[in-house]
């Protein structure tokens, strides 16, 4: 995997424009952070948050992926204020979960999700090498 930058463009911060891949994709539905009994963990963001990536890289496991094959995300937030005001707390959220790998991501504030207690919702597009 390659992280694509153009010349003369500032580095992104804790995000790729775009990533270069190839071999075997899998791509997760919309995991919102609950358990294996489709319990919500928490009614915060930053634990929903933590919890969907985990729920993210149970599903990649059973593929053989893990965080390092993420190239894309697409976030869903029904607070972009509250997701924003909780930028510090994600932070080390993120890389105590996903390391040091940063794939493509964009962020959307959505009316509601389709679990009603759900802040957040995250889609992941994963390459594994063959």
């Amino acid at each position: 995997m390659k992280s694509l930058l153009p010349p003369g463009w500032p580095r992104p911060k804790g995000y790729s424009n775009a990533i270069s891949a190839r071999g075997r994709m899998i791509f997760t539905a919309g995991i919102v952070g609950w358990d294996e009994r489709e319990h919500i963990t928490s009614y915060r963001l930053d634990g929903q948050f933590a919890q969907a990536l985990r729920n993210i890289l149970a599903i990649l496991k059973e593929d053989g992926a893990g965080p390092e094959h993420i190239v894309r995300l697409t976030i869903y937030v029904t607070e972009i204020q509250e997701y924003l005001g909780q930028r510090d707390e994600l932070a080390p959220i993120w890389k105590s979960i996903m390391g040091t790998n940063y794939p493509a991501m964009a962020l959307v504030e959505v009316k509601r999700l389709v679990e009603p207690a759900a802040k957040v919702e995250i889609e992941a597009t994963a390459v594994v090498p063959e």
